[in-house]
Formats: C-alpha cells, structure tokens, sequence
C-alpha cells in the first residue's frame, strides 16, 4: 500500500481557537487556506453498507469540489491511519448524478469553517463545526503529529478517536436530536457542551 494515500490524524476540542491560532503562528505555522466555508455530502447505499464497513464516500465543496473514498480506521501510536483517495472533479452536481446512478444515496449533509496551517510537513486545520470547535493534525508520520501537539500545548490524553460524523451520534443520543443534516442552521438555539459529545478539551490547562 503507498503510504501517500493514508491519512493519519488526530483531532482535539478546543476551547479558544484564537489562543490556538496565536500559538501556531508563534512556533512558525504558516497559513496556507484562509478560513473558509466547507459543505459535505456523504454516501452510502440505501442499507448503509459502507458505513457498517468502516468505508465512506463524500463530496465536499470549499473552493474546489473534491470527491473522497475513505476505508477503514486504525490506530497507530494512537494516531487514527485510513486509506484515502481523492480526486478534484469539475462539477459537484455531476459527480452527485454519478454516484446517485450507481445507486448510492445522500445520507447526511455537514457543513464547517475551516483554515489550514503548515508545520514541518504537517496539515494543521482549525474547524468550527455547529456543535463546537476542533483541530486536526494530519501528516505522514505519526511521532511528528504528537511532538506538535504537545509543542502547541494540547493535552494528548483529550485526543478524539473517532469522525465528526461519529461525534454527532453520540451527541443525538445523549440530547435526543432528530436532525439528519448537521448545519449552523439546523443548530440554532441549541448549545452543545463538551460534556454532550463525551470529550474534553484539550486546551483549557494552556490557555485559562
């Protein structure tokens, strides 16, 4: 298997993505996406196959529509590795007819802020996401994701093992939401403690 083509990432709550910002730009992270609005769309069959494999296929549109397949997750160093390919394609709304007249169906909608950073070959994205804020570390070497989590002072006992996607069912269960489609909209009205997705922040010690 080429190594390229395995994501290897971890994520953490945050609190105050600001101090967070501050301290990537002071260890001399460089900003390579500015913020900016992300809708996803994933895909499944009608009885969900992929999803119960482990296995996603999404579409996302920022300034570009890319088209990803993810499979399986394991843990490395504890360290969350998936295979994934990705393609930009010219036309969501083709890619979407593509998929649909294979037989797969739209099961949910999400949609995030996001601003990329760049750290000794490291992707540093800050995300805000209807029910809170996070971060992710992505590179190619698993010993390097957690020496700059700890350079940027997060606790790496808070890291988060599973999607934003699995993060929303536990939170459906614990406050009993019926909502598919995991937009800003969708959450007016509704807070979402840290407490409720069942993690804790990694940045309250650092910057409090």
């Amino acid at each position: 298997m080429n190594n390229s083509n395995l994501e290897k990432e971890v994520k953490f709550y945050i609190t105050n993505l600001d101090a967070l910002r501050d301290r990537l730009l002071a260890i001399g992270a460089l900003q390579t996406q500015a913020r900016i609005r992300e809708l996803n769309y994933r895909f499944d069959t009608p009885d969900l196959q992929l999803s119960h494999n482990g296995r996603a296929l999404r579409l996302r549109q920022d300034k570009r529509a890319i088209f990803t397949y993810k499979g399986p997750t394991s843990l490395e160093n504890g360290v969350r590795v998936r295979l994934e390919h990705e393609v930009e394609v010219s036309d969501l709304a083709s890619a979407r007819a593509i998929l649909e007249g294979l037989g797969y169906v739209q099961t949910v909608s999400y949609e995030k802020w996001r601003a990329t950073y760049q750290y000794q070959g490291l992707e540093i994205a800050l995300d805000e996401l209807p029910y809170g804020n996070f971060t992710e570390i992505e590179g190619s070497d698993t010993a390097a994701i957690q020496t700059t989590a700890r350079l940027l002072t997060l606790d790496w006992g808070a890291r988060i093992q599973v999607s934003y996607l699995e993060l929303i069912e536990r939170l459906k269960k614990t406050r009993a939401l019926t909502m598919r489609d995991l937009t800003f909209n969708a959450f007016a009205g509704i807070t979402v403690t840290w407490q409720d997705l069942g993690v804790r922040p990694a940045d309250v010690q650092s910057f409090l």
